[in-house]
This record gives C-alpha cells, structure tokens and sequence, in this order.
C-alpha cells in the first residue's frame, strides 16, 4: 500500500509517495500556478508522473480557511482562489479518498508525535513567509484553534497595530534586512526578530497556555540564531498566571507538512 501526499504552498507544491510505515518513497516539487484550473491541470500531470497506479488514501495540506464538512477551500493566504472543491477536485485526480486540512495543523501533527517524552499542549509555529500555526492537543488535531491565523493578529509595533506577519515573517525580515534569515548572522538582527516574534508568541501564551511552541517554516529551520534572544525576551515579561513554554525547533523544519499529510490519513 502506498499514500499520497499533497504540501500545497503559496509558490510550490511538493507531492510525497509514502509506504505504509511513513517513509518517503518519492517526492516531486512544481511551481504552484494562480490559476486554479491551470493548477488542477499541473497536478494532475505531476501525479501521472509519480508512476504509481494506485494510492491507498491521500492527505492535502492547503494554507487557507477550509470548510471541514464540504472539504472546499474557501480562502488562500498567498493564492487567489476562493470556494473552490479541492477535496472532490483532488479525490478525482489521485483516484482514492482524501482528507484536506490547514498546513500549520498537519506540520503541528506531525511535530506533535515527535516529542519524547509527549507533551499535552502543543502550539505550532511555521514562520516563512507568513506565521501560521497549529494547536495539537493529545496528538490530536483541536477543531476549535484548526483554522486560527495567528500572523494575522493586530500587535502594537513601532507606534502603531500591524499585523504581526506584517513585521515577524520571513517575508518581513527579508524587507527589513535585505537578507533571508538564512543569511542573517550578526546579533542585533536576531535580536530584533526576536523581539518581533516575541510579541506574538506573549499573546498566544496568554491565551493558549501550550506547553511547549514548536518553529518551523524557512525561518525557524534557524531557530539555533534566535532561541537564545527570543528566550530571554519571554523571561522579562514573566507572569506567574503564564506558564513560559518549553521552545523548540520542528525535527523537520521545511518537511514537517508534508510528512503530517501521513500522520493525517494513516489510521483512517
């Protein structure tokens, strides 16, 4: 038996052919088009190309609001399509039953059952080029956060509210500085993202309590650079009613999506 999985971003869309145990058998990367029937089109030649004749089921992960029940799609962060079928569309193409979810939910599950000893609480964080996030309770996907955009979030920054993606992404680093983080070595620089991220995470804190904030995305795969900052920043505004979280880098940073579109269909 073999699975298929689906990381569609707002750039590129990796394809994963998994055995049963999870392992990656074959992956296959294109650029993702803005049209969504051009996007179909592209899908489905890339799938032909994976050479398997059947797949056992298939997970999607998609960077949008979703409806659970339908499976439609109903708005993109960095795509322009809206409402649009994309569980009956994909179920179509890759010929076995689908299941579509948010791709800061399925890289938080997949981060999630990495932890030894597990934890309860999980908050997810991709930074790239946007923050989106993922709220894992038991190991367990929690509808009630399932489709949350924290970059969204209004903060006070430089004397006025801006969405925190506006000023903490990799995007906004990349404005900022002129370079990926990637690129980024000198500590003043890490300092300032630190603070930057830290504004955001003090919020979540507040209301989420999680027991540990797992970084993933572009950005935290150098979660080295700014743990340090970035932890000291939490400390100076400890609050005995909130607990400080345990930080950690995501085991597979960049591929934590894909391998959570297993996690996501592999008991169903």
């Amino acid at each position: 038996m073999v699975y298929l999985g689906i990381d569609i971003g707002g750039t590129k869309t990796l394809l994963a052919v998994f055995d049963e145990n999870g392992a990656i058998l074959t992956k296959l990367k294109f650029l993702t088009n803005q049209d969504y029937s051009n996007f179909l089109t592209d899908l489905r030649n890339n799938i032909s190309n994976l050479n398997q004749d059947k797949f056992e089921r298939c997970g999607v992960a998609v960077p949008g609001l979703i409806d659970r029940k339908t499976g439609n799609a109903l708005a993109f962060g960095n795509l322009p399509w809206k409402n649009v079928p994309i569980k009956d569309d994909i179920e179509a193409i890759a010929g076995c039953n689908t299941k579509v979810e948010h791709d800061g939910c399925i890289g938080g599950l997949f981060e999630s059952r990495q932890l030894n000893p597990p934890l309860n609480k999980v908050l997810y964080l991709t930074v790239s080029t946007g923050i989106g996030s993922g709220m894992i309770i038991d190991n367990k996907i929690d509808v009630n956060y399932a489709s949350s955009e924290p970059g969204q979030m209004e903060i006070y920054h430089d004397g006025k509210l801006e969405k925190w993606e506006s000023f903490a992404s990799g995007k906004a680093i990349l404005k900022k500085f002129g370079k990926q983080a990637k690129d980024i070595d000198d500590t003043n620089s890490w300092s300032e993202i630190s603070h930057n991220l830290a504004l955001g995470c003090l919020e979540l804190m507040a209301i989420i309590q999680p027991d540990v904030i797992i970084f993933g995305g572009s950005v935290g795969n150098y979660f080295e650079k700014f743990e340090k900052p970035l932890k000291e920043k939490l400390e100076d505004h400890y609050n005995p009613l909130i607990k400080l979280p345990i930080l950690k880098k995501a085991t597979k940073a960049e591929e934590c999506v894909i391998y959570g579109c297993y996690e996501l269909i592999k008991n169903d």
